[in-house]
């Protein structure tokens, strides 16, 4: 008798944000959850967003944010923050690895793939 082996969740999306086709692919592995955003069809930057475990505040968690493969400026810590944080607090708190391809890395465009990422939510 043989024994099922755990499928891995994905599902994947292509919409506009604000003009720019962008695709996002969410997976669900049993340790993290690897999301890719990109408007230019590879990969790109790979963060890796965890909670902080010295938090003190339940309701309020803080993350780190660590470049892994790519550039490691500023702007790419505060993007990954912003698109990860829910992933992870509605994943039960587990680490996020995400890769950013983004042409527009504006305000309203982060706000526009959160809500692209909600629609590829797998966990």
């Amino acid at each position: 008798m043989s024994s099922a082996q755990p499928v891995i969740k994905s599902k994947q999306t292509v919409k506009e944000v604000n003009g720019i086709s962008t695709q996002v692919v969410c997976t669900e592995f049993s340790n993290y959850i690897f999301v890719v955003l990109t408007q230019y069809g590879k990969m790109g930057t790979l963060i890796s967003v965890t909670p902080d475990s010295r938090s003190n505040d339940i309701s309020t968690p803080s993350f780190s944010t660590k470049v892994l493969l790519g550039k490691d400026e500023p702007l790419t810590h505060v993007c990954a923050k912003n698109l990860a944080t829910f992933v992870s607090q509605e994943a039960g708190n587990r680490p996020v690895l995400l890769g950013l391809a983004l042409k527009d890395s504006s305000i309203d465009s982060i706000k526009q793939m959160k809500e692209i990422v909600k629609i590829c939510q797998v966990w």
